[in-house]
């Protein structure tokens, strides 16, 4: 009957011996990099190490011991990436009531660094300058330390470079990297045969309902011209702007050339729905609340035509207006366009009603340049309160008529047109009439706006504003009030209404004219927390308008910034610092302005 009692107590120890054993990792520490400068290492030891996945799990005997073993191996592996291929590495694992903390201690050693880099190209590619550039600029280099992500994208640089220019034959002769860790050298031989460069073939538009020629001026290439992916670019481009199709498909097809090399281009192409219905609400603190309402045929007839016809109706202003564009493709890319518009302005101090009727041309110059240019007809008629509460008794109507021509030119080079950090945005018009043709007065009219965006740190950006405009002529009483110059509000200076800096009519009701001239600048900076879509900015603004001296204005604000996926949302509050007609003035404003 003894061994009853004594199997029972070995039983027992060896249950304590296994529940002593468990434990749980409760942290993960790496020490030895900097979190700064080797912040790349530190995240792909952490990515690489099975230990993360145990933190705050209970794990037996043997897991345990698995998982530690393996730390050293893996964080030796994650530092390879980056040239060092002889670290020393030391784990820790000290346990308190059966809890460990690990720590990995990290010393990089010596780095692996190129001895030899042959690097060479073959076939046509040798006499194309921007292949020949690429494959000169190959790193990492002689001496350089052998960075795996640097040495791929050198690589993957050239390969897509290949592809882009028409080398569709293209392939590696050689491609080996030999690293002897103990002179800590890594030797790479790299090499390809580009093959004969392709050219551009037909293109073959694949839709059902246009003209067949109607979308053959948008290739702006000749037959048997070298192949490139840029122009595929701009042409999916020039479609996508059109607003025809809602899918797009365009494919080189490099296994049907001809003997010449000449690559078909198949393009696909998927009507969008045809009729657009638009409706909203609006608000302004003038024009007071509103409806808005719009229907767009984006494409009437088989030849492309358009229609859009767009009203406005709030309590104090009201617009109806109809534009017909008709394609323009065979001299740069754009349209014809008629435009009837009615306007209606009721405000305090204001009776204001205009007919407008233009006839333009627009057109995209090159990928920074466009420029619209149009004959307009402006009949206008106005009248300013006499007094208080809307009174216009007394008031006396003055009536305009103006033919002119009208030149608009824009420029936009930036890095990102939804969300530019760097780069320039210019807008200029000109505009002239002259007595007798047509117009109640001779006139001359330039006004133009520039945004300059510079980076500012990783997660911010400062943005630069300036506008300047003036008119030449003989009688500005007969320029109508939507021709002059006015400034305040939005996109002008901040911290006061809309229109409120400029001449006025006298005391005591010094309603808003209209100027000769306008000067306004801004400077603005925007923050983004840890790089994420939500910022905040603060900025600065000032200007006038005027006649014959300027009467400076400024204001300043802070805003809220919010990169949604239909653009950015700017939310400002502004206060003028020259007895503005309010203590605050807020704006909404959502999408890019350029």
């Amino acid at each position: 009957m003894r061994p009853v009692p004594l199997l029972a107590a070995a039983v027992l120890l060896s249950c304590a011996g296994i529940a002593h054993a468990r434990g749980t990792i409760d942290k993960v520490q790496i020490t030895g990099l900097d979190s700064g400068d080797e912040a790349a290492m530190i995240e792909n030891i952490e990515v690489s190490l099975s230990l993360y996945e145990a933190i705050g799990k209970e794990q037996g005997e043997s897991r345990l011991e698995y998982l530690l073993s393996q730390a050293q191996r893996q964080a030796r592996e994650a530092l390879e990436p980056f040239g060092y291929y002889s670290p020393t590495i030391t784990v820790e694992a000290p346990r308190s009531n059966d809890h460990l903390t690990v720590t990995i201690h990290v010393d990089k050693g010596e780095p692996v660094r190129v001895r030899e880099s042959h690097v060479e190209m073959e076939g046509w590619a040798t006499e194309d300058r921007y292949l020949q550039a690429d494959v000169k600029a190959f790193k990492p280099r002689p001496g350089d330390v052998f960075d795996h992500t640097t040495y791929e994208a050198s690589k993957v640089t050239i390969t897509r470079r290949l592809a882009e220019r028409g080398y569709f034959d293209a392939d590696f002769t050689q491609r080996r990297v030999e690293v002897t860790r103990a002179e800590h050298a890594a030797d790479i031989d790299l090499g390809w045969d580009s093959g004969r460069r392709y050219d551009m073939g037909p293109v073959r538009f694949h839709q059902d309902y246009f003209r067949e020629k109607l979308l053959d001026p948008l290739v702006y290439w000749e037959e048997g011209s070298y192949y490139h992916e840029g122009k595929i670019d701009r042409l999916r481009e020039s479609l996508t702007k059109l607003d025809y199709f809602s899918t797009i498909d365009i494919q080189p097809k490099p296994e049907e050339a001809d003997d010449q090399g000449r690559v078909p281009i198949d393009v696909r192409l998927e009507r969008a729905k045809r009729t657009i219905y638009t409706s909203g609400l609006s608000y302004g603190s003038e024009s007071g609340a509103g409806v808005r309402g719009g229907v767009e045929r984006r494409y009437v007839n088989d030849r492309g035509h358009k229609i859009n016809t767009q009203l406005d109706y709030a309590q104090k202003r009201k617009s109806l207006s109809t534009t017909y564009r008709i394609p323009a493709f065979r001299w740069l890319d754009g349209w014809y366009a008629f435009t009837g518009r009615l306007y209606d302005e009721q405000t305090d101090y204001i009776d204001l009603r205009n007919v407008k009727v233009s006839a333009a041309r627009s057109g995209e110059i090159n990928e920074h340049w466009s420029a619209v240019a149009s004959i307009n007809f402006l009949r206008e008629r106005w009248r300013y309160s006499s007094g208080e509460d809307d009174d216009f008794s007394g008031s006396i109507y003055q009536t305009s008529s103006l033919v002119y021509p009208q030149l608009e030119a824009n420029y936009a080079n930036v890095d990102d047109r939804t969300f530019p950090r760097r780069g320039v945005a210019i807008n200029m018009m000109m505009r002239g009439g002259v007595e007798g043709a047509g117009s109640d007065t001779s006139f001359l009219q330039g006004s133009g706006k520039l945004r300059w965006f510079l980076p500012a740190g990783d997660n911010g950006r400062l943005i630069l504003r300036g506008e300047g405009g003036t008119t030449w002529t003989g009688d500005l009483v007969a320029m109508p009030p939507s021709l002059r110059f006015f400034a305040g509000g939005d996109d002008s200076i901040r911290g006061y209404a809309f229109r409120e800096v400029g001449p006025r009519t006298p005391a005591p009701d010094r309603y808003a004219l209209g100027a000769k001239h306008v000067v306004t600048g801004s400077a603005e900076f925007e923050h983004y927390f840890s790089g994420g879509p939500w910022g905040a900015a603060v900025f600065v603004d000032s200007g006038s308008a005027f006649d014959d001296t300027p009467d400076w204005h400024t204001g300043v604000g802070v805003g809220m910034r919010w990169r949604s996926p239909v653009g950015p949302v700017r939310i400002d509050v502004a206060h003028g610092l020259n007895d503005p007609d309010s203590q605050f003035q807020l704006y909404l404003n959502i999408g890019v302005n350029l």
